[in-house]
């Protein structure tokens, strides 16, 4: 991975897509770089441009400055400003410091050099730069993603010092969308600060190179596959000459793997740009697939024009063959590739870091732990990521690309359309070459304002010919909208239908949906002040969890934690009982649309998928790289070969993600008590084939054997149009309801069919519940006899007892209403005697096995009686594990082996594995980490696999620790 800090020099110019001059020679003029120091200087401050571009300046009053990177990042960097991850200090900076413009400057040697000529790169400049070489203007970059590409031949002087000045243009509030193209969220969003400053400062890369006459400009590489055993190659370019006369010479390409070569000879006139293009074939390619559908082979195209047996210059282009396509039946969009429809499993990124901070291999770290979690598809919500460096990893790790454009559905245009629209061509032009790029979006929950949607519709057309789909609107045509992101029962998600803002009704295509996910303790104490710990304060609100980030829904995950899982005594009991909502939430979330995979859903994409800032909202891994629960809900629910339960029916589905049909397969559930117990009467085996790219019913867990009600008939006295018919109070699944309409004297009932003997009944409402009702029974449905009464219902899951009565029906009378809607019931159960021994809390283990016995997939879930009460696991017994491990050397990283086993009789439940330095008791951090959370009942071991980069672990000296949540 090339870095950005100035380490790397070899292979610079080889960067797929990059559009440089040739590759011999040239220097880096990044942060780095021996003899290249960047200062900045305000421009209010500064002297005037002629005398700060003097060789003999005296800058020592100037701020060393990082490149790529930004002004307030300097100003950080150097220590003049307090570490704004911590506390609420990025809250008091003085903006007016940064919010103007800058100056940024180095002198530099350059070698001499025997090309014709010399050219000085610019990648990337936010928002605008004025560039000066030895007290010469260049020119102007204009927009975050203007390429500039300066003939400075005549002004460069080799073996001598040069003075490169660039004055930055501060982008301006306000941002959206009138700075546009920039990082709107810099400006402050809910889930970052404002960034002193707007991430202002020369951000990407800054060379000189050298090149002939004829220069290759925009190589492009596009790929179809009628079939697999077959690709067309159609490669084209740019041959632009510089020089004062015509230029003849060749053009030659070489594709490996394959050795598929070709050449023309071309003549290029003086100061004209000429197009030459080529047709070639790949038989039996090697196809590029998205994560968990193959493999991701790339290809490699040396590109070359020589003019009198001398090379002017010349290209590398990384690509992958591959050839995308869309529909919408059913008014869905499905995504194909190579043919093949593809289950989008997603997640959202809305920055790369917050301050502009990730280089190099931070990328290759942040997709890996998404190609972990089985994801295939990243959002570059709005563009935010601009770093070459994330689409190179993406395309490694099979991570699909749905790419935005520069605008959130404000109505208004960007200041300068015009340079909005250049920058979105050469943003096209940059990335077009990358297999991973899946869909252009024109616009973040909106439509592009004229004439920006035409021009964006045309610039995907010419410059990309249409390979991919342009969708205008992130959460509309085709897609079920976006949103909520705040967490609900995992039922919800699998309720027809999980609601969203804007787009259609449905799973469908789900750009957004997410929830609030808080960071285990130890990353918690890194940014929290102590005196902040504990109670929830207004600095937990600093860091999103709170008014900043009602999105989030901070308060009901808060209220959620407590009644799940019991009112937290301190910070550490918080973040300890806050990881098994993260997983149960997550994982829920993606499997409620894997459960209805193809009858409607066709893709999820959480909001987020990683972290820009330390925050409690919308991640999977925190900003430290610590894996939250919400990554390993992710990682198992997206299991390329699947088993799952859903909360909402009770069905266990195999789903398969693949390209293979999975024939023979058996699947095998077995509920236990919360003591670790079996509950044999509730096991259920069968044999399985599971279809490629499908969902396959299995069975279904009856934990209704006792309620007398399950699957009975059901009547009403009316039903409303957001809720089910009578019926679904008695299906046995929390994902349907009964609904009715919005008057207090409304009622359901039940035919148990025959006279039965009840004593209980227990109604599981919805936030529409009843303040005041009536239990009534009758043998023949027209006289009724009272057995209960209240005024004071509470909603939730209320169970009433009553002295045993034979009856054959069993109403619910509502006579108060205690919201402004109906009644609206999930479930509505009778029963007499019990004979099953279920604890409150039941835990449900799913195992998917191959013909020899061998598990392909398991799954962990818990349970309970009453709507998500799991507080009994808070009496569990103590357990104390043991842990045993090995350590080898893999290339440059250390792998590790665990093996944890719970020796007591009682269950050790989400066991949560960390592994820290011997020395000082630290996290080891980032880390790749196989499963983490998991129980074991008695006798019970997991093994755990760790890998670590040697510099992360420098002594290879650790220690492993594994404590589950009933630990001592």
């Amino acid at each position: 991975m090339l870095k950005k800090n100035g380490k790397w020099l070899a292979g610079l110019l080889m960067m797929a897509g990059l559009q440089a001059a040739a590759q011999q020679p040239c220097m880096r003029l990044n942060s780095g770089t021996p003899g290249v120091v960047w200062k900045v200087k305000p421009a209010a401050t500064a002297p005037a441009a002629a005398q700060l571009q003097a060789t003999d300046y005296d800058d020592k009053d100037w701020v060393t400055a990082d490149v790529p990177g930004t002004v307030f990042g300097a100003y950080v960097a150097a220590g003049l400003e307090k570490d704004p991850n911590f506390g609420d200090n990025i809250y008091k900076v003085d903006k007016s410091k940064y919010d103007r413009d800058f100056w940024y400057r180095t002198v530099f040697t350059p070698a001499a050099n025997r090309q014709e000529k010399q050219w000085l790169i610019f990648e990337g400049v936010n928002r605008k730069g004025e560039v000066f070489l030895n007290g010469q203007r260049l020119g102007l970059l204009d927009g975050f993603m203007d390429r500039g590409k300066f003939d400075v031949t005549h002004i460069l002087r080799p073996g001598q010092p040069n003075v490169l000045a660039v004055l930055v243009k501060w982008p301006g509030t306000p941002i959206v969308n009138y700075s546009s193209p920039t990082y709107i969220s810099a400006a402050s969003w809910d889930w970052m600060p404002y960034v002193p400053g707007l991430n202002m400062g020369i951000t990407d890369d800054v060379y000189l190179g050298s090149s002939g006459a004829v220069t290759i400009n925009d190589p492009w590489i596009r790929t179809l596959v009628p079939d697999t055993a077959h690709a067309m190659l159609h490669i084209s370019m740019d041959l632009h000459n510089d020089g004062d006369s015509e230029q003849e010479g060749t053009v030659t390409g070489t594709i490996t793997p394959g050795n598929i070569t070709f050449s023309r000879k071309v003549k290029v006139g003086a100061g004209r740009t000429d197009h030459v293009s080529f047709q070639e074939k790949a038989e039996h390619p090697q196809l590029w697939w998205p994560n968990g559908y193959g493999a991701q082979p790339l290809y490699t195209c040396d590109l070359q024009f020589t003019a009198a047996t001398k090379v002017s210059d010349e290209k590398r282009v990384k690509f992958g063959i591959k050839q995308y396509s869309y529909d919408t039946l059913g008014g869905v969009l499905h995504l194909h590739i190579n043919g093949q429809r593809i289950f989008i499993k997603g997640g959202n990124w809305g920055m790369s870091e917050y301050m502009l901070r990730c280089r190099g291999g931070e990328y290759e770290t942040k997709l890996k732990l998404h190609h972990d979690m089985h994801l295939n598809m990243v959002r570059n919500w709005i563009g935010s990521t601009t770093d070459e460096e994330f689409y190179e990893a993406c395309d490694k790790y099979g991570l699909m690309v749905w790419d935005d454009f520069w605008l959130n559905s404000h109505p208004n245009l960007p200041d300068d359309v015009f340079a909005f629209n250049r920058n979105a061509v050469e943003k096209i032009k940059r990335l077009r070459n990358h297999p991973s790029i899946a869909v252009w979006c024109g616009d973040n929950e909106g439509y592009p304002l004229p004439p920006l949607n035409g021009w964006l519709r045309e610039d995907v057309a010419t410059f990309d010919a249409g390979d991919r789909l342009y969708q205008a609107n992130s959460h509309a045509d085709g897609l079920t909208g976006s949103g909520p992101w705040a967490n609900f029962l995992p039922s919800w998600y699998f309720t027809r239908f999980p609601g969203g803002f804007g787009g259609t009704p449905g799973w469908g295509l789900r750009t957004e949906i997410g929830t609030a996910v808080f960071t285990n303790v130890e990353s918690f104490k890194r940014f929290m002040p102590d005196s902040s710990w504990w109670p929830r304060n207004e600095m937990w609100n600093k860091h999103f969890f709170g008014k900043n980030a009602f999105n989030a829904g901070p308060d009901r995950y808060d209220d959620a934690i407590t009644k799940s899982y019991g009112a937290p005594t301190g910070i550490d009991d918080y973040c300890r009982k806050a990881q098994l909502l993260n997983i149960e939430t997550n994982k829920a979330m993606y499997e409620g649309w894997l459960h209805n995979m193809w009858n409607d859903a066709s893709g999820i994409m959480t909001w987020m998928s990683q972290s820009a800032y330390p925050s409690f909202v919308w991640q999977t891994y925190d900003y430290y790289y610590d894996l939250t629960g919400a990554y390993f809900g992710v990682k198992k629910a997206c299991e390329p070969l699947h088993i799952q339960w859903s909360a909402g029916d009770n069905s266990v589905k195999v789903i398969n993600t693949t390209l293979q049909n999975a024939p023979g397969l058996t699947a095998e559930a077995m509920v236990y008590n919360v003591d670790g117990r079996p509950a044999k009467e509730f096991a259920k085996t069968v044999k399985v084939d599971a279809a490629a790219g499908a969902a396959t019913p299995c069975f279904n867990l009856n934990f209704n054997i006792d309620n007398l009600a399950f699957r009975k008939p059901a009547v009403a006295s009316s039903t409303s149009n957001d809720g089910g018919d009578a019926g679904a109070v008695a299906d046995g699944s929390t994902g349907s309801r009964w609904s009715s309409h919005y008057t207090d004297h409304e009622w359901v009932y039940v035919d148990l069919q025959a006279p039965q003997e009840i004593s209980s009944v227990v109604l599981n409402w919805e936030t529409a519940h009843a303040k005041a009702f009536r239990l009534l029974v009758s043998d023949d449905a027209q006289n009724w006899k009272e057995i209960y009464q209240t005024t004071d219902g509470k909603g939730g899951m209320e169970t009433v007892n009553f002295p045993p009565v034979k009856a054959r029906y069993v109403k619910m009378q509502g006579d108060k209403r205690a919201t402004e809607w109906g009644y609206s019931l999930y479930d509505f159960e009778v029963y007499g005697k019990r004979s099953s021994t279920l604890s409150d809390v039941q835990f449900i283990r799913l195992y998917l096995k191959d013909g020899t016995g061998r598990v392909l997939s398991d799954n962990f879930y818990w349970r309970s009686n009453r709507a998500a009460d799991y507080t009994a696991l808070n009496k569990l017994a103590p357990v104390k594990l043991t842990i045993t491990s090995k350590m080898e050397t893999v290339g440059d990283s250390i792998r590790i082996r665990a093996i944890v086993r719970n020796p007591a009789s009682t269950t050790a439940f989400a066991v949560r594995v960390q592994l820290l330095r011997a020395d000082n008791n630290q996290q080891v951090l980032p880390l790749l980490m196989s499963d983490n959370y998991f129980t074991l009942f008695k006798g019970e071991q997991q093994e755990v696999v760790m890998q670590v980069e040697k510099k992360v672990l420098e002594n290879g000296k650790y220690k492993l620790t594994a404590i589950p949540y009933n630990g001592n």
